[in-house]
């Protein structure tokens, strides 16, 4: 049986996809209930960072004690890799020693590598074209509070990054209309844009964005790795706060997201992300039990 991997949400089949959210409601409910569920018992998840984390750290490391498996935490400090030992030979090496691998890494390009060489499942913990794992959770949230996210309508406000690439590709996996709302110079990947534009269009009035809209979502500013051009942001984005203002604007029973952390008054208003629309906290939770039912499809098939 070949190898199957989660880079993007493209590398599943959108019925796998709904599969998995209804699974982690299924997981939630198993676990608040008390039941013991172990199917990784005895199996070894590696964990590979290069930025630092705290809800993909402990969502992974708690889903696979959860489900009866070990994490192992690999930062640059504590591999070879730190030191310059290729990708492709960590890959190697890990693959025979773990079932399976996480990866938060800089660059896509890691993880490809990984996925060809470790000969096990490799999962995106985030890179700097994609955050899969987080729409997952995002889509089990939505689905818990409001039903099915097929034919609603989503704003994405504010930079075209990571997420919001995994934002266009959710889109067109789950059935949904996504509307963009980022300042010229910070649209996500263009290849992107062109082959969901059935489904996706790019604005820059962040207010035409959310009109109507059942869910806003938003990011930081300035990601890890940009700092440096955390001031020249600020100015860019200075329209694109997620206020109530814009808020009013969607329907009155939208939801707001924000994969965190969070920077109150920059990209979101304090009013917005602890008000009653926001269900970020439920979201946060969501990324262990959507990462339960991912491992658990390909760990233990």
């Amino acid at each position: 049986m070949a190898v199957r991997h989660f880079l993007r949400l493209l590398d599943l089949e959108p019925a796998e996809l709904e599969a998995l959210v209804a699974r982690a409601i299924e997981l939630k409910r198993l676990q608040r209930e008390g039941a013991e569920h172990r199917p990784l018992a005895g199996r070894v998840l590696a964990m590979l960072f290069e930025k630092s984390s705290t809800r993909t750290r402990v969502s992974f490391e708690a889903g696979m004690a959860q489900l009866g498996g070990h994490a192992i935490f690999l930062s640059p400090r504590d591999t070879q890799l730190g030191r310059g030992e290729p990708v492709a030979d960590t890959a190697r090496v890990l693959g025979r020693m773990a079932d399976a691998i996480m990866a938060r890494t800089y660059a896509h390009a890691t993880l490809e590598t990984l996925a060809a060489h470790a000969g096990v499942p490799v999962i995106n913990g985030l890179s700097d074209r994609f955050h899969p794992c987080q729409l997952l959770a995002d889509v089990q949230t939505y689905v818990e509070h409001r039903g099915s996210i097929a034919g609603r309508r989503v704003a994405w406000i504010g930079d075209g990054n990571n997420m919001c690439n995994s934002y266009i590709e959710a889109a067109r996996q789950f059935g949904f209309e996504l509307r963009i709302a980022c300042p010229e110079g910070y649209e996500p990947e263009r290849a992107l844009l062109e082959e969901n534009a059935d489904r996706v269009r790019l604005l820059r009035d962040p207010r035409e964005a959310a009109e109507g809209a059942d869910l806003v979502v938003t990011d930081v500013w300035a990601s890890m790795g940009q700092e440096e051009e955390q001031a020249q942001r600020r100015r860019d984005f200075a329209a694109y706060q997620v206020t109530p203002e814009i808020m009013a604007r969607a329907r009155p029973d939208a939801l707001f997201m924000h994969c965190l952390p969070a920077h109150r008054g920059e990209e979101v208003a304090a009013e917005v992300i602890d008000g009653p629309q926001s269900v970020v906290w439920d979201e946060a939770e969501n990324r262990l039990h959507a990462q339960k039912a991912l491992l658990e499809r390909l760990m233990a098939g």
